[in-house]
């Protein structure tokens, strides 16, 4: 939070802003709260911090620093905030982990509103309504935490402003600051007549406010400007003056002072001077985030962001002045709703002839379509004079199109998509205005039909509302912690930045930072490197390449290798060619930019699953799965149909990026490896390996992980590897943290997936016969791609008994990145084209989709396609559970209701079931091992092999000694998970970490119990301390280890069957959704989600999971997308370009009930392992925005049957609702001449 003093006015103004972002020359006389400032375990705890951790609303706790300033900075200039102003104040945040939920659910005990679902049954509140909602035998609980523990807020008890600041700003005379540093300057004058001396002296110099355009060029594109001119200390450039005839602003004023200049001025002035202020208002409110509105200065919108600029097609359409009988609308369409930038913008006006609707004077601008700013100057000079009517609409688009050429562009921009928008957004103002026509004369003008208007409101994100309901356990003992809604063990550290993560660790002494240098070639040879320039860098230590790697440098784990440094070819773009060293990671990078490589490209560069197929690159084994007489079935059913679906791949995008730290000990080659990983033992394995040493000298160390999600497994180790082979080289500590570009460029992510499928089927909608292939692309190693074609064959089956069926699956070896495993780990992928075939015969066979769900789901005690048994009855249960709590009949009959009475916004409703089967295939993969001491004062010290990575394992851990011990939760500590305590632990996968090291964490609390029962057996009412004093003084052990072998988990892939899974979890989700057909956007309006997950350790830990889980996955099925160029580069390298889900993206109403009396005899203590299944019940928003689509094409009489590809984006939505926009488009570029 930065708080600045203006002594003219003596206010203070407190605002959030972007670390990374805001120069610290820019901070003079302005006062800067960390989130240690705000409140620490050490002082005091802030309200807002206790809160965000006891409403569980931090899991791996990356972002949650962030999350906590933003609220502080909101609470700090309103106490009482409304929930819109919250909403907004999180837009520009971030969190990868919790779906947000919780996180709101702590805002909201800041609100003044009811915070209450507003939803009265049987004139009671939800949040009382307990007791009817539900059996009496069952007590069902919907808190998850207790509002009466928390603290008040006391807005008395901030920090003051410093006075000294104050005094500095009141007295001092303000004088021209200039700061210098190694390779730049920064000066900042104080009047205009000085700023123009400057631009004259350095004509280059950027003019700097907000460093939102010009620190992102320096960051991410590599400029380097030597001069900086920061002009925000003038006072001409922020004066605000009322007149008249309307505002004067200055161009330094900052976008959110402009946003509360402008909401106050439409209250205030009369409503024909304040259109203008309406529109560019409109597009404030989703321009970009908070954050970043506070720096961002209106002038440098204007001027530096081209195209991309919300404010200058409004501006420059409304001439910045307006008069009577004049009409003026902003547009804008992004990727996300909010904090994104626009595909393509509009600003419009329209003046008419006094008292009729002939247009006197018209303006279109455009953004976001070409490089700049453009104005259809043509089109409006044509069309002075003309009606407003249908006819002139039609010529108007007619003309715009041909005025407005779009460049076919290289960053897969889609050109047709930005067209479309074009002329959309023109039809949009044609509806406002004919509308606004109306209200001034209704006589004369007919307006537009009822059924367009509802297309004039754009969506608004909502504080959202929701419900979770879990099993609360009267009879248990309060001491006992399992089953509870028990607080993330680390969630109050969170909060306050306490929680350190690798690259919080303090400085080694002598500690060099190190820089990759990656191919900029998918697929050649590597002819020379030359690293003359860039040791010749200041503070450059040395250059490491593989002639540095003491031993293995390619880990054969199968056929292809595991590559650390490229030797002679780079076979992807990204590959890691070298590393520079340096004593400061910027020195580091400006010396990796340095290095030339020269390339002889190589053929071919194979970049797609349809090019690895012509080329017959793949990976083995190939597998396949075959059950019934697949040929036979086919000639006895009624109907067949053939299609195929191609899914996107997945960005992690975990909040931490791959961070490592070595520090070599000095003797006997021994090695200290700390590293944000899932899986410590691979690490210390591969670090071993690489130097040719034992593992016994690499102690590999993980307290926490930012967020992983399965992209911090092989990938970690060979960038561990990278940095130890550079510690080894040098005798120092090394330090690599990857920035976000590197990080997404080198590590891959979910494979990207086409699923190709012939269905069999009767007429009455029972499947007889299923052909499906599934090619996943692998990248240009094998990583883990044979197992992902593996899972995705034994799941595809999802939750339907398919009687015939041949299902094979492919991986290619392609030149991009190596994907690797993600959350889900070919499910999502596999299940998704199962559902979209599903959907396929419910539209041949003309039944509803939920029907061909309910006839061809797993019904009784049944074998899977690979002979597994399977008992569905809970399978049945959560549907029909979801069924009843989504009322989905009466909201399906509602949504019927609405799409009749509104042509241009649709709503659709989809729900689907879901079986994800637990286990890792062989038993090997799931033994775990713990290690219990208790300390002679009666503490315990746990540790265990699982990693805590935001799933709340240490937390449930710390439950099960609690109970196995029966001492309080508040007597163990875990401390880390290290290879020095637990060797050769599995990797934290597949949902299995809770599972598996409970039950080595319950085998070592039962071995000390069982050696301290004589001494408890002889002292009944003895305290546990007199116990395990007098246990010391009778020489027993007080430390155990525990084990678990494993499940016995077995497949064979000749006979293709087996037993790889230990049990399934089941559950379904029931989604609604809108969306604008004229521009593709949609919004998420509820969802309901039952999940059977046996009997819970920590509900607030599961359901917590189950939400974040399924917010990625509408991540994966409607969001994020990857982009490549033609040569393989990735261009979706940061948050810039590849948008995850944001806090306007969840659910408006969101409920999430856990399946009760449900027994699972095979996990500790009858619970379910968790972390994955919810990922795919994010794809219910895909079939309900299906739903939507094909409700827009039914009512449009397009009988062809069509295909929706993940993730479905605006962009494809907008384009299947096909209509004479799209046609004029599609029309101009088929038939190439209109």
């Amino acid at each position: 939070m930065i708080s600045t003093y203006e002594p003219a006015s003596k206010k203070i103004r407190h605002y959030s802003a972007n670390a990374c972002l805001l120069p610290i020359c820019s901070l003079y006389g302005a006062a800067v709260t960390t989130v240690e400032g705000v409140g620490s375990t050490k002082t005091r705890v802030h309200p807002v911090q206790e809160r965000l951790a006891k409403c569980h609303g931090s899991q791996c706790g990356f972002c949650t620093p962030g999350m906590v300033m933003s609220i502080y900075t909101l609470l700090r200039n309103h106490p009482e905030p409304t929930s819109e102003q919250m909403i907004a104040a999180l837009a520009g945040n971030l969190c990868r982990c919790t779906g947000y939920r919780p996180i709101l659910d702590a805002c909201k005990t800041f609100c003044k509103e009811s915070i209450c679902c507003q939803r009265k049954t049987n004139e009671k509140c939800c949040l009382d309504q307990e007791d009817d909602l539900f059996d009496k035998e069952e007590k069902v609980s919907t808190r998850l935490f207790s509002t009466d523990e928390f603290q008040p807020l006391d807005p008395t008890q901030e920090l003051i402003f410093p006075p000294e600041l104050m005094r500095m700003a009141e007295n001092q005379p303000k004088r021209t600051l200039s700061f210098h540093g190694e390779r730049m300057t920064w000066i900042s004058p104080v009047s205009l007549d000085e700023l123009l001396d400057l631009k004259a002296s350095y004509p280059k110099a950027p003019l700097l406010v907000g460093n939102t355009s010009v620190g992102p060029e320096m960051k991410f594109r590599g400029v380097f400007h030597p001069i900086v001119i920061a002009p925000a200390r003038i006072p001409d450039l922020n004066v605000v003056k009322c007149l008249d005839d309307g505002l004067t602003l200055g161009a330094a004023c900052s976008l959110s002072v402009v946003k509360d200049i402008l909401t106050n001025a439409v209250v205030e002035f009369p409503e024909e001077k304040t259109k203008v202020f309406s529109a560019v208002l409109q597009q404030l409110r989703t321009l970009a985030g908070e954050q970043i509105r506070n720096m961002a200065s209106l002038g440098g919108n204007i001027v530096s962001r081209k195209s991309t600029s919300d404010l200058n097609p409004i501006l420059a359409a409304s001439n910045c002045m307006l008069n009577l009988g004049e009409y003026v609308s902003a547009f804008r369409q992004a990727p996300r709703r909010e904090n994104a930038l626009p595909v393509t913008n509009a600003g419009m006006r329209v003046l008419f002839e006094e008292g009729t609707d002939t247009i006197k004077d018209l303006s279109i601008f455009y953004g976001g379509a070409v490089s700049t700013t453009v104005c259809a100057k043509q089109t409006c000079r044509t069309l002075i004079g003309r009606h407003w009517n249908k006819q002139m609409l039609d010529e108007a688009c007619r003309l715009v199109l041909k005025e407005i050429a779009l460049p076919g562009s290289d960053s897969g921009e889609k050109v047709d998509y930005k067209k479309t928008l074009i002329v959309s957004f023109f039809y949009r103002f044609f509806l406002e205005v004919s509308q606004s026509l109306k209200t001034m004369d209704p006589c004369h003008y007919p307006g537009i039909p009822m059924e367009y208007r509802s297309v004039l409101q754009d969506f608004k994100t909502k504080m959202p509302q929701s419900i979770q309901i879990y099993q609360a356990k009267p009879s248990q003992s309060p001491q006992d912690p399992v089953g509870r809604p028990v607080m993330h063990q680390s969630g109050i550290k969170h909060a306050t930045g306490e929680a350190v993560y690798v690259d919080d660790l303090p400085s080694v002494d002598g500690e060099l930072f190190l820089a990759v240098v990656t191919s900029s070639r998918a697929h050649a040879k590597i002819v020379s490197i030359d690293t003359s320039e860039a040791l010749k860098g200041p503070g450059v230590f040395d250059i490491i390449t593989a002639h540095d790697v003491p031993a293995t440098n390619e880990f054969y784990y199968s056929d292809d290798p595991e590559i650390i440094f490229a030797r002679n070819k780079v076979i992807c773009v990204g590959q890691i060619v070298c590393a520079v060293v340096a004593d400061s990671d910027d020195h580091a990078k400006q010396a990796a930019a340095k290095v030339k490589i020269e390339y002889e490209v190589l053929e071919p560069v194979i970049l797609t699953i349809a090019e690895a197929i012509q080329h017959n690159s793949f990976f083995e084994p190939k597998r396949k799965l075959e059950q019934g007489n697949v040929d036979r079935a086919f000639e006895t059913v009624d109907n067949i149909i053939e299609g195929e679906i191609h899914i996107g791949g997945q960005e992690h995008f975990y909040i931490e990026t791959q961070s490592v730290l070595v520090v070599p000990k000095g003797e006997d080659k021994e090695m200290d490896v700390y590293v944000s990983t899932q899986h410590p033992a691979i690490i210390q394995e591969m670090v071993a390996a690489s130097l040719g040493v034992p593992a016994n000298r690499i102690m590999c160390h993980v307290k926490r992980v930012g967020g992983a999600f399965g992209g911090k497994l092989l990938k970690a180790g060979l960038l561990a590897s990278v940095a130890a082979v550079a510690a080894n080289k040098t005798s120092r500590a090394v330090r690599l943290i990857l920035s976000r570009g590197d990080d997404m460029l080198i590590t891959g992510g979910r494979h990207p997936f086409i699923g190709k499928y012939k269905v069999g089927f009767m007429k009455d909608g029972r499947i007889r016969a299923v052909d499906a292939k599934y090619y996943i692309n692998g990248g240009c190693t094998p990583d883990e791609s044979v197992l992902v074609a593996e899972v995705s064959l034994l799941k595809m089956d999802n939750a339907y008994k398919i009687p015939n069926l041949r299902c094979r699956a492919y991986a290619c070896k392609t030149n991009l990145p190596s994907n690797t495993a993600f959350r889900g780990f070919g499910f999502p992928q596999s299940a998704l084209v199962t559902e979209t075939w599903i959907t396929g015969v419910a539209d041949k066979v003309g039944l509803s989709p939920e029907k061909i769900r309910e006839i061809n789901m797993y019904k009784e005690n049944e074998q899977t396609h690979f002979k597994q048994k399977l008992d569905p009855q809970n399978l049945i249960r959560c549907w029909n559970e979801c069924m009843e709590k989504s009322a989905y009949y009466s909201r399906k009959t509602a949504v019927n209701e609405f799409n009749k009475q509104n042509y241009w916004k649709k709503k659709g409703i989809a729900i689907v079931p879901m079986k994800f089967p637990f286990g890792l295939g062989t038993r090997y993969l799931s033994q775990a091992a713990a290690l219990v001491h208790i300390y002679t004062d009666g503490s315990v010290l746990l540790t265990h092999g699982g990693i805590e990575m935001g799933q709340g394992i240490h937390t449930k851990m710390i439950q099960v000694a609690s109970r196995e011990l029966n001492i309080p939760m508040s007597c163990i500590h875990f401390c880390e998970t290290s290879t020095t305590t637990v060797p050769n632990a599995c990797a934290s996968v597949g949902s299995a970490g809770t599972d598996v090291n409970g039950m080595a964490v319950k085998d070592a609390c039962q071995t000390l119990m069982k050696r301290l029962q004589p001494i408890i057996n002889k002292n009944p009412k003895g305290t546990w301390n007199d116990w395990i004093k007098e246990a010391f003084e009778q020489s027993v052990s007080l430390s155990a280890t525990g084990y678990f072998r494993g499940y016995n988990e077995n497949m064979d892939w000749e006979k293709g069957e087996g037993q790889p899974f230990t049990y399934f979890l089941y559950g379904a989700a029931c989604s609604e959704v809108e969306i604008n057909c004229l521009t593709g956007d949609h919004k998420n309006i509820r969802t309901d989600i039952v999940m059977d997950i046996g009997c819970s350790i920590n509900p607030a830990v599961d359901i917590g999971q189950i939400e974040g889980a399924f917010v990625q996955g509408i991540g994966l099925y409607t969001m994020e997308e990857l982009k490549y160029s033609p040569e393989g580069v990735l261009y979706t390298r940061g948050p810039d370009q590849y948008k995850i889900p944001a806090v306007c993206d969840i659910p408006e109403q969101f409920s999430v009930s856990l399946l009760s009396s449900s027994q699972n005899p095979y996990a500790i203590y009858a619970s379910k392992g968790i972390g994955e299944a919810g990922l795919f019940l994010g794809c219910s928003v895909f079939f309900a925005l299906r739903d939507a689509v094909t409700r827009v094409r039914n009512e449009r009489g397009l009988k062809k049957t069509f295909a929706l590809n993940s993730p479905l984006t605006a962009e494809q939505i907008r384009a299947s609702c096909t209509d004479d926009f799209t046609e004029m488009v599609i029309g101009r570029w088929r038939g190439g001449s209109v």
